[in-house]
C-alpha cells in the first residue's frame, strides 16, 4: 500500500510540472523575451579568422563583450581582432590555435580557458555555445565525416547541458546551433533543390540569429525553420517517406557539386 501511494503522488507530481512546464513555455513564446546584457562578459570565439566566427566576434565587440580569438590562420585571426577593435570592443585577445590538434588546444587553454573556466563553475555564470549542423541532425550523403563531427559535437554539448541542470548549476547557459549551408565558400558548389523552403543561408543572417538565440538564452536554434519540421517528421514518418522528402528538398544530391577547397589550393 505505501509503495503505491508514493509511486501515485510521484506520478501526480510528474504530471503537474510537465503541465506548467508546458503552460510555461506557451506563456513564454507569446511574450517577447528579454535579451541579457553580455557588455564586459568574457566571448571566447574559435575560427575567428574568417567567416562566421568574424561576424560573431564583429557582432559582440559591438555589444561590449570581452573577446579571446583563436583560429589556426594567424593573419586571418589579427585582422579580426583589429576588426574587432574598430567596431568597439575594449579588450580583445587573438590567440593562434589549431583546434584538431589536442596539444595546441591545451598550449592556448593554459592562457585563456583555464582562466575563466573555474570562476564561470565557481559562480554558475557562463553561456556554453556549439556550432553544429543540420548535419549533425540528419546523414548527409557525401559528407559522412563532416557528419560524424557534428553529430558528435551536437551530443557533447547536449551532455553537458544535462549535466549542469543535474548539478543544478541554472546560471550556466548553452545554446545549440543547427544550420543549413550557410554561403561562406566553404560548402561552394553545394546546391538546395527547394530554396524557398531550404534556402542556403547568407552569413549575416544566420550570425543575427545566432546572437538573438544566445541573448535570449535559447537551447536550440535550428535554421531555417523548416528544419524543425525535418527532425519532427524524421521521429515518426516511414524511412521511405522521409527518404522521398529528402529527395524532394534535394539534400539527397546537396553534396554533388562541392568544390573541395584543399584541393583548389
Amino acid at each position: 500500500m505505501s509503495f503505491n501511494l508514493q509511486s501515485s503522488k510521484k506520478l501526480f507530481i510528474f504530471l503537474g510540472k510537465s503541465l506548467f512546464s508546458l503552460l510555461e513555455a506557451l506563456i513564454l513564446a507569446l511574450l517577447p523575451k528579454p535579451r541579457k546584457n553580455v557588455a564586459g562578459e568574457i566571448v571566447l570565439i574559435t575560427g575567428a579568422g574568417s567567416g562566421v566566427g568574424r561576424l560573431l566576434a564583429l557582432r559582440f565587440a559591438r555589444l561590449g563583450s570581452v573577446l579571446v580569438l583563436w583560429d589556426i590562420n594567424k593573419n586571418g585571426n589579427e585582422e579580426t581582432r583589429k576588426m574587432a577593435q574598430e567596431a568597439g570592443a575594449t579588450r580583445v585577445h587573438a590567440y593562434t590555435c589549431d583546434c584538431s590538434q589536442k596539444e595546441e588546444v591545451y598550449r592556448v587553454a593554459d592562457q585563456t580557458y583555464k582562466a575563466f573556466l573555474p570562476a564561470m563553475i565557481a559562480n554558475d555564470h557562463g553561456h556554453l555555445v556549439c556550432i553544429s549542423s543540420s548535419a549533425g541532425l540528419v546523414g548527409v550523403s557525401g559528407l559522412a565525416d563532416y557528419c560524424a563531427s557534428k553529430f558528435a559535437a551536437f551530443g557533447f554539448a547536449e551532455s553537458m547541458f544535462v549535466e549542469t541542470f543535474v548539478q543544478k548549476q541554472k546560471g550556466i547557459k548553452t545554446t545549440i546551433v543547427c544550420p543549413f549551408f550557410i554561403n561562406t565558400g566553404m560548402f561552394e558548389g553545394c546546391t538546395t533543390g527547394c530554396p524557398t523552403l531550404l534556402p542556403i543561408l547568407e552569413p549575416e543572417y544566420a550570425v543575427g540569429k545566432i546572437v538573438e538565440a544566445i541573448l535570449q538564452e535559447k537551447m536550440y536554434l535550428y535554421m531555417p525553420k523548416l528544419v524543425y519540421f525535418m527532425m519532427f517528421f524524421k521521429s515518426f514518418l516511414p524511412l521511405k517517406t522521409g527518404l522521398l522528402i529528402a529527395d524532394y528538398l534535394g539534400i539527397l544530391h546537396a553534396m554533388d557539386g562541392f568544390i573541395d577547397q584543399k584541393k583548389k589550393l
